[in-house]
């Protein structure tokens, strides 16, 4: 039942409308604008920490923004579930220093659902050679669930 609850959770998410604009948006003016709640920030920066993770081509570090738990899903060109799944896959998708490249995160844009579900959307770029695949673009939504550690990654739909 938790997991069925999980899916409808994220597919309403995934069909929310791009309201809320962040103070990480320069190509918004001003006004458009605003400040971000406690909780936003919070997920806000679990993704920062990802980003700074990977960047020092820590594979393991950059899992941390993840529950630790085998129901997360992974929604890309198939469905893929579970955190040790996930290792398994970033280690052997990205197995070099060069091969992960340079990420970095835009557009970030933090939803509150309730006080234990925040819904993140937004851009990441791979920057690195065309000799490991070249860069790579796209968006994302990201499920994020507080817990005792954190808000923590359960959902994450990566085009």
């Amino acid at each position: 039942m938790r997991r069925l609850s999980l899916l409808l959770l994220a597919a309403a998410c995934l069909g929310m409308p791009p309201t809320a604009l962040t103070a990480q948006n320069p190509d918004k003016a001003p006004d458009q604008l605003r400040t971000l709640s406690r909780e936003e920030l919070d997920a806000v920066k679990v993704l920062t920490a990802q980003e700074r993770d990977w960047n020092r081509g820590d594979l393991d570090g950059y899992a941390k923004g993840y529950k630790n738990s085998p129901d997360i899903l992974f929604v890309g060109r198939q469905i893929s579930r579970g955190y040790q799944q996930m290792l398994i896959d970033y280690h052997g998708n990205y197995p070099t220093r060069e091969a992960m490249g340079t990420l970095s995160f835009s557009e970030l844009e933090p939803h509150v659902l309730d006080d234990h579900f925040v819904v993140v959307l937004g851009k990441y770029h791979l920057d690195r050679s065309k000799k490991v695949g070249g860069p790579a673009d796209g968006i994302f939504s990201l499920v994020m669930e507080k817990t005792e550690k954190g808000w923590k990654i359960i959902v994450d739909h990566t085009t």
